[in-house]
């Protein structure tokens, strides 16, 4: 079997399992974009799945999207940034990326803010909820969620899309993506315009559409068990 038909072949089962989570919550299948994480994975990978429809990728290391980005530059595709985000990798990221999913801090609102406004792009910005107490995995605490999208809706080159979380190890995923709506719903009142609930991977996309996910992020289930990350 040839790459792109594996990977169309791939493409084609997630499209099934989203459509059928979208039913089964009485949803619209155009309720729900699928971002591909294409993280390990070459940019060739990117350009099959770019011919196979999808126009939505996702990357969580700059050094790697970076490359990829510019190797794809004649593509029409949205680039998500989904990894934890230091604040010395903010201009290279805000170069390619259309969206930052994983906004948790007020000091990377500002570097973000700055370097949008010098690149004259406008970048759309979620802000991660954290759903665990493990600080390795990011995420702003429930109670400084508000205040951190108030801050991103107020920035210069900066649309405040929404709301982004991964369900804890070991937990219970519908529960987690239970408290992440409820989030979702404070931040929507305050700016009805955030629209995003960036949540579910490939082992728990159900139970994120089931609770209002309009954006999965799937990898695994598209290009296959990835390779250990070599530094």
């Amino acid at each position: 079997m040839t790459r792109k038909a594996e990977i169309g072949e791939r493409l084609g089962e997630v499209e099934a399992q989203i459509a059928q989570a979208c039913r089964a919550a009485e949803r619209g299948r155009d309720e729900v974009t699928l971002v591909a994480i294409t993280k390990t994975y070459p940019a060739d990978d990117v350009r099959i799945l770019a011919g196979l429809g999808v126009r939505d990728v996702g990357e969580n290391r700059d050094q790697e999207a970076a490359e990829k980005a510019r190797a794809c530059a004649d593509l029409a595709l949205t680039w998500h940034f989904v990894g934890q985000l230091q604040t010395n990798k903010v201009r290279s990221v805000v170069g390619y990326a259309d969206v930052i999913h994983s906004v948790d801090r007020g000091r990377l609102v500002t570097a973000i803010s700055k370097e949008a406004v010098r690149a004259g792009r406008e970048v759309a910005c979620l802000v991660q909820v954290a759903l665990d107490d493990d600080p390795e995995r990011g995420g702003a605490r429930l109670a400084d969620v508000p205040g951190l999208a108030d801050e991103i809706a107020g920035a210069d080159g900066l649309r405040l899309g929404g709301v982004m979380a991964v369900a804890p190890l070991g937990g219970e995923p519908g529960r987690a993506f239970g408290r992440l709506a409820e989030v979702a719903g404070l931040v929507r009142a305050r700016h009805p315009e955030a629209t995003m609930v960036s949540a579910g991977m490939s082992g728990d996309l159900s139970e994120a559409i089931a609770h209002g996910a309009t954006h999965v992020r799937i990898g695994t289930a598209l290009l296959g068990r990835r390779k250990p990350f070599v530094r």
